[in-house]
């Protein structure tokens, strides 16, 4: 059961992209994470997951929980 929800979680994130204006959700995010600098925010497009570990060692967190943060703050 715990594999299935692993690789459940793994396939989200692989399938994750950046919608909406990234140097607007850039910016909101420095604002909440003040630790954040403009290397960390850096992001090209196809390169996600880049980011998303980018910014997973800066904040400390894990690559899921930051795909969900950066989620919130997309307008679809």
């Amino acid at each position: 059961m715990e594999t299935k929800a692993k690789t459940k979680s793994k396939k989200s994130s692989m399938d994750f992209k950046i919608n909406g204006n990234w140097e607007n959700q850039a910016k909101e995010l420095k604002k909440k994470y003040p630790q954040l600098n403009e290397a960390d925010l850096k992001f090209e497009t196809g390169k996600e997951m880049d980011l998303v570990h980018r910014l997973s060692k800066s904040l400390n967190k894990k690559s899921d929980e930051v795909i969900n943060i950066i989620k919130k703050g997309q307008v679809e």
